[in-house]
């Protein structure tokens, strides 16, 4: 289980440098959406948001290169916290009996 102590530290230590840029995507991307339908306000008026979203504002070297962190950063975090939650699971499951008897009525 040394690997899950590995797992568990690294899973720790990338979460806030993954949960920042993935709340600021979240957060644009439902803002943009919502003024959009809801709000009736025009694409032009809410573009910034839309820039925002796809970092945009990083310039077009960037880009794509934090576009590219931050799907690597969500599948990380959520491989390795099913991972986790796995294990927890399995440690608290009671053993289970692997008896042949059967009740006869």
């Amino acid at each position: 289980m040394a690997w899950l102590k590995h797992v568990r530290q690294w899973h720790r230590w990338l979460a806030p440098f993954v949960l920042l840029p993935l709340l600021l995507t979240l957060s644009s991307g439902m803002a943009y959406r919502l003024a959009r339908d809801w709000g009736g306000v025009s694409r032009d008026q809410v573009h910034w948001l839309m820039a925002l979203h796809e970092g945009e504002w990083l310039g077009a070297d960037l880009e794509p290169f934090v576009v590219m962190l931050n799907a690597l950063g969500l599948l990380w975090m959520l491989v390795t916290g099913a991972t986790l939650l796995i294990q927890s699971w399995k440690r608290k499951s009671p053993p289970r009996t692997t008896g042949t008897g059967s009740i006869k009525g």
